[in-house]
C-alpha cells in the first residue's frame, strides 16, 4: 500500500483546468506545470542561441511576413535579401523559422526543397569568406601586459588579470565574464578554474582548467591575485566595472566589454591590427601560440574546451602555414 502511495505520488496528471496535481509529493496546478515545462523547453537551447532566432524572427516579420508561412513566402525572403545579406546570415534565418513552425506544430516550410535550393544558389552566386576574429599572439600580449604595467591605474591593472585569465585559460567572454571568487583554487603549481558550466557543458557536470604559474611578464595566477586584493573582492564576480572615480562596483562586466577593452588596450601597446581583434582571439591565439611553442594536441584541446577535433586542428593549421609549408621547402636557399 505505502509503494503504491508514492508510485501515485510521483506521478504527473496533466489536466486542462487549473486544479491541483500532485507531483512528487507536493501539489502543483496545471499552469505552474506549464510554466515550468516552459523553462525546461527554453535551457534546453542557449541563450545566445535563442537571442539569434529571436532577432530573425523579428527580421522576418518586419520584412512583411507572417506567422505561419509557406514555403513561397520564404523563397521570396530570400529573394529580397539575396544581394544584401550573407548566406550564413540568410541560413541562420532560416533555421529560426524552421524552429518556430516545428516547435508551433506546423509544417516546416524551410524544408521545403524549393527553398534550400534558392539558399544554396544564392550561397554559390554570393557567398564570401567568413570573417574570423585575429589570433592575438603571446609576443602581442606580452606587449598588452607590459603596457598595462606601465599605466598602472586599478583599470590597468583589472584589464590585465582579464586578457590574460581569458588568454591562457582559453575562455570564451561569456566564460570569462562571469567568474567568481567560488570558481577559484590556489594551488602550489597554479591556478585552478574551475566552471560549473560552459557552451559545450550546457548539463553543468563541470570542468576545471589549470593555469601555471607564469616566469615572464606574463603570469594570469599573479595578477589575479593582485586585482582582487587591491579591488578589495573577496566573493562574487572577478572582473568588475570601474567608475569614473576608482571605484569598484559590484556588478560584473558585461560579455561584449571583452572586446572594447581588448581592443583599446591593443591600441595603446601600439598593435597594427587592433581593430581586428576580438574576444575570440584570445582563445585563438592560445591555440595557435601553443602549438608553435610545441604543445600537443590533446592539450590545446583540453584548455580551450573545444568539443570537435577539427576546430583545434583549423588553428593548428593556421600556425603552421609558413613553418610546415610545401612552396616554403622549396624557396629555401640550395647549397651551391
Amino acid at each position: 500500500m505505502a509503494k503504491n502511495k508514492e508510485r501515485e505520488a510521483a506521478t504527473v496528471v496533466v489536466r486542462r483546468d487549473a486544479s491541483p496535481i500532485r507531483t512528487g509529493g507536493t501539489l502543483a496546478t496545471s499552469t505552474q506545470l506549464a510554466q515550468q515545462h516552459q523553462r525546461f523547453l527554453s535551457a534546453a537551447t542557449a541563450e545566445n542561441t535563442r537571442r539569434a532566432y529571436r532577432s530573425a524572427i523579428r527580421h522576418f516579420l518586419a520584412w512583411g511576413g507572417v506567422l505561419p508561412c509557406d514555403a513561397a513566402m520564404v523563397v521570396r525572403y530570400l529573394l529580397s535579401f539575396a544581394e544584401q545579406l550573407n548566406p550564413r546570415t540568410l541560413g541562420l534565418r532560416l533555421t529560426a523559422l524552421s524552429q518556430w513552425h516545428r516547435f508551433q506544430g506546423f509544417a516546416d516550410p524551410a524544408a521545403a526543397p524549393s527553398v534550400r535550393k534558392t539558399l544554396r544558389g544564392i550561397a554559390r552566386v554570393h557567398g564570401r569568406p567568413r570573417q574570423q576574429a585575429k589570433a592575438l599572439s603571446l609576443e602581442d600580449l606580452q606587449r598588452i601586459v607590459a603596457r598595462l604595467a606601465e599605466i598602472g591605474t586599478l583599470a590597468a591593472l583589472r584589464d590585465s588579470a582579464l586578457l590574460q585569465t581569458g588568454y591562457f585559460g582559453a575562455f570564451r567572454r561569456r566564460e570569462l565574464v562571469g567568474l567568481t571568487v567560488a570558481n577559484l583554487s590556489w594551488e602550489r603549481e597554479g591556478l585552478r578554474i574551475t566552471l560549473p558550466r560552459s557552451k559545450t557543458d550546457p548539463t553543468g557536470q563541470g570542468f576545471s582548467k589549470a593555469i601555471p604559474y607564469g616566469k615572464s611578464v606574463c603570469c594570469p595566477a599573479t595578477v589575479l591575485q593582485r586585482w582582487l586584493t587591491a579591488a578589495a573582492i573577496e566573493r562574487g564576480p572577478l572582473f568588475r566595472r570601474i567608475n569614473r572615480w576608482g571605484g569598484v562596483g559590484a556588478a560584473a562586466l558585461t560579455a561584449g566589454r571583452v572586446n572594447s577593452i581588448l581592443a583599446a588596450r591593443a591600441a595603446e601597446a601600439g598593435l597594427p591590427d587592433a581593430a581586428k581583434l576580438s574576444s575570440h582571439s584570445l582563445r585563438r591565439g592560445l591555440a595557435t601560440s601553443a602549438y608553435r611553442a610545441g604543445a600537443e594536441f590533446r592539450a590545446i584541446k583540453r584548455q580551450g574546451g573545444w568539443r570537435h577535433d577539427a576546430t583545434v586542428q583549423g588553428y593548428i593549421e593556421e600556425a603552421g602555414m609558413f613553418e610546415e609549408n610545401a612552396a616554403g621547402a622549396l624557396l629555401k636557399e640550395q647549397p651551391r
